[in-house]
């Protein structure tokens, strides 16, 4: 069972996967291509709620990402669901 997300701790989360994400540069390549956005735009934005449900989404479109990044960071993938979830409300 997944324990209760705050938006402070979506957030955390989101930004976890927003680490991750940069430091698979196919993944982050892919990102960047979808988004529109370099490196400092990305670094910029990382406190807008809206980029990071983007994040949240992007990770949750490709199950091996989100796979690998759950197993590197010991997250419980309906920990991201729920994250993106609470994030979205909060926006």
């Amino acid at each position: 069972m997944t324990k209760r997300l705050t938006p402070e701790t979506a957030a955390a989360l989101a930004l976890n996967a927003l680490a991750y994400t940069a430091g698979v540069p196919e993944a982050f390549d892919r990102f960047a291509d979808l988004s529109g956005l370099d490196r400092n735009t990305v670094r910029a934005r990382a406190q807008e709620t809206s980029f990071l449900v983007a994040v949240l989404d992007f990770v949750l479109a490709d199950e091996q990402l989100l796979v690998d990044f759950c197993t590197e960071t010991s997250t419980d993938t309906q920990a991201v669901h729920m994250a993106r979830h609470i994030l979205d409300r909060h926006e």
